[in-house]
């Protein structure tokens, strides 16, 4: 029962969060920011929120810093809005799913570049032997 209540307080932190960055945080720092997941502890006492941001490095580290600059306000926030016992800690992380998905971009154009490289080896080879090793009776010289 604990697990499935703590995944509750983690949806709604999630969209208290973002309704939060959308439409009441006013920092010019923030980008085209997308929470894409919250974790909370067991004990609720602390959530994770788990951010990305379309841009670059400059983007990134100035969504960061506004974040860190409302930490308090969105956590006021989220205390208002869950009504539990104790509001829990907030921990903003970057989510590194888009250089991931660069990372296996990259990868797989690899495989694909020596995909086709044996394929185009293999386009004009031939057979090391016979075409057809096998004893049969049409052929009773194989071994």
């Amino acid at each position: 029962m604990g697990e499935a209540r703590a995944k509750k307080v983690a949806d709604r932190i999630r969209e208290i969060v973002a309704s939060m960055i959308e439409f009441k945080i006013k920092d010019p720092r923030i980008g085209f920011v997308t929470i894409t997941e919250v974790r909370v502890t067991g004990d609720l006492r602390e959530a994770s929120v788990f951010y990305t941001v379309y841009g670059d490095e400059h983007a990134r580290s100035g969504t960061k810093a506004a974040l860190d600059s409302a930490r308090g306000m969105i956590r006021s926030e989220v205390g208002k809005q869950l009504g539990i016992k104790f509001t829990p800690s907030l921990e903003f992380i970057l989510d590194a799913i888009p250089e991931g998905a660069a990372r296996i971009e990259e990868l797989l154009h690899k495989a694909k570049l020596a995909d086709d490289q044996v394929h185009e080896i293999a386009t004009g080879a031939t057979w090391a032997g016979d075409s057809n090793p096998y004893r049969t009776d049409n052929n009773p010289k194989a071994v």
